[in-house]
């Protein structure tokens, strides 16, 4: 492990954030002595950013809690381009009032985790809509264009990998890394940002807006990048068999969110920990040696500090109500998803998917013809089963042994 002068690459390092940087020794010693504005840029295709983004900012709020500033940088401009990194085809283009009611859902969940303000250390939030929506065509190729050469973009995997794949890319693709860098360079000269942090699928995107910086205004800037996150079996982090962990309440009950942390590999314990929680490493380090039946009690220390985090301290106290209730008292747990068939009722494979316990009709006739769903107990095969509560009756949808939900009329 390298030993850094800064609290703040000491910290990443500790907590193994960092995978790539541009210049170790450089950053490090900038950190060492003064304040350092560091952004995360966040594109708004949903109304909600999923966990596979909570690594990024958590990032931010190590940032802070070192003594720096943060800046979240909102991409209501770059949205309306679509990255194109690890993609196979483009994005759905999305109307101008999409993008922003997405904006607006998204913040919420960095008001929990950042404190924003007008202090030297306290968090910021920009659109980079606001300058890239005044950038004329004939300004940008003159300006910013001649900086990148053809030969260089065509070398980045957003790039190669599209074209060995035999898969278009259009030319708005094409110029999302010209957009990103330049969205390094004026947030450094409007707001002296030092420091580009991403995924490490952005290391192309984050070099060069350092090269633009430098070449335009002869800058010194700042890269790092974190390692791609997968769960101890090699899966994406961020995806589920029920579809994406998202980090809003409207796209994903609390309930479900908390499980997904409680449900984690046993190997997986201490990097989320050490990851997504604030938690001493020391205390971590005595959790992740827990064995067999003991590491549940760390995975519900796991789930329930980043519910805390994410969700706020009443949602994750429920949510290990009704996880205690559901599973250990044999109630039903009021926390957990709830779906109401009304006076019509509901096909059962149709209910599975609405209420959320599968991501498809299709993954749910399989999960039904697995013998995996119960109604009430009852193990149910057919998918056309028809459920209609009685009026005042609830009843209890189990997917496998941890997944369960409500239903009602």
């Amino acid at each position: 492990m390298t030993t850094y002068e800064s609290a703040l690459l000491r910290l990443l390092e500790e907590r193994g954030y960092i995978h790539q940087l541009t210049d170790a020794a450089g950053l490090d010693a900038l950190a060492a002595t003064q304040v350092v504005p560091g952004y995360i840029g966040f594109d708004a295709t949903a109304p909600s950013l999923h966990i596979g983004s909570l690594v990024q900012i958590m990032m931010l709020r190590r940032l802070q809690q070192t003594g720096h500033k943060p800046v979240v940088v909102m991409g209501g401009g770059t949205t309306r381009i679509g990255d194109p990194t690890g993609r196979d085809e483009s994005r759905k283009m999305l109307t101008d009032e999409t993008i922003e009611a997405n904006i607006q859902s998204i913040l919420t969940v960095f008001d929990k985790l950042l404190t924003f303000g007008d202090g030297p250390t306290d968090a910021v939030m920009v659109n980079n809509h606001d300058w890239l929506g005044r950038l004329g065509y004939i300004e940008l190729l003159q300006q910013v264009g001649t900086h990148f050469t053809v030969n260089r973009m065509l070398t980045f995997d957003s790039v190669k990998l599209r074209l060995e794949r035999e898969q278009p890319m259009t030319f708005l693709e094409f110029n999302y890394m010209i957009l990103q860098g330049y969205d390094f360079r004026h947030l450094s000269r409007e707001l002296g940002v030092r420091l580009q942090m991403g995924g490490s699928d952005q290391w192309g995107n984050i070099v060069n807006g350092i090269e633009l910086g430098r070449r335009m205004d002869g800058t010194e800037l700042f890269g790092l990048t974190t390692p791609l996150l997968t769960t101890a079996d090699g899966a994406k982090m961020g995806k589920t068999a029920a579809g994406a962990v998202w980090l809003n309440e409207d796209q994903l009950p609390a309930y479900d969110f908390w499980q997904y942390w409680r449900n984690v590999d046993d190997r997986d314990v201490g990097k989320f920990l050490r990851l997504f929680t604030d938690l001493p490493l020391d205390k971590i380090s005595r959790l992740e040696m827990l064995e067999g039946a003991e590491i549940n009690a760390a995975k519900v220390v796991l789930a329930n500090e980043v519910t805390r985090l994410v969700r706020g301290k009443d949602a994750a106290s429920r949510a290990e109500a009704t996880a205690r209730e559901t599973f250990i008292g044999g109630g039903v747990g009021e926390d957990l998803p709830t779906l109401a068939t009304g006076p019509e009722g509901m096909r059962l494979a149709a209910l599975l998917t609405e209420i959320g316990l599968t991501a498809s009709n299709g993954e749910a006739k399989r999960k039904l013809a697995e013998g995996a769903v119960k109604l009430e107990g009852e193990t149910v095969t057919d998918p056309a089963h028809f459920v209609l509560p009685a009026e005042g009756q609830t009843l209890r949808l189990s997917l496998g042994k941890k997944r369960h939900a409500l239903v009602h009329r």
